[in-house]
């Protein structure tokens, strides 16, 4: 299976099994609130929520380097655009926030499809293309998936 495909089809189908206040084996989100972080990471990639190179210059390029490699995010990684405090939810209800996300992917397929060979800035590993990107969102899903015990 093909991370793509892991994020339009199986993180969906993994997610949701999770009651929308379930709590992971690390971290301060939700189900729902991960799940709407994930939609927030993947609007990063759309063009539609772009933001600023948080990372300095200098470090940009080894950011990306681990970005980039099969190396995991650690339990607990801090995420210095997130407070300490979650979020309340945006979403009324799992169901909701799951199409919010699914929406959000199509949206990324599509800005790459009539955008080819576009880059997008993340906010700490710096200008990706379509398929950093994917490889990006996979790792990011992954690792929530692991926080929730979902693989």
């Amino acid at each position: 299976m093909g991370k793509l495909n892991f994020l339009k089809t199986e993180f969906p189908k993994l997610t949701v099994k999770l009651n929308s206040d379930a709590k992971g084996n690390w971290g301060v989100l939700n189900a729902q609130q991960m799940v709407e972080h994930m939609s927030d990471s993947v609007s990063y990639a759309t063009g539609k929520n772009n933001q600023p190179l948080h990372s300095s210059k200098e470090n940009v390029g080894k950011y990306k380097e681990f970005a980039m490699s099969d190396k995991e995010f650690k339990p607990n990684t801090k995420n210095a655009l997130m407070s300490e405090t979650p979020i309340p939810t945006k979403n009324s209800t799992m169901q909701l926030a799951l199409l919010e996300y699914e929406q959000q992917i199509n949206s990324f397929i599509n800005y790459f499809e009539n955008n080819e060979g576009a880059t997008i800035t993340n906010p700490f590993f710096g200008d990706l293309n379509f398929d950093e990107w994917i490889h990006l969102l996979y790792k990011h899903a992954v690792h929530h998936c692991k926080q929730f015990g979902l693989v």
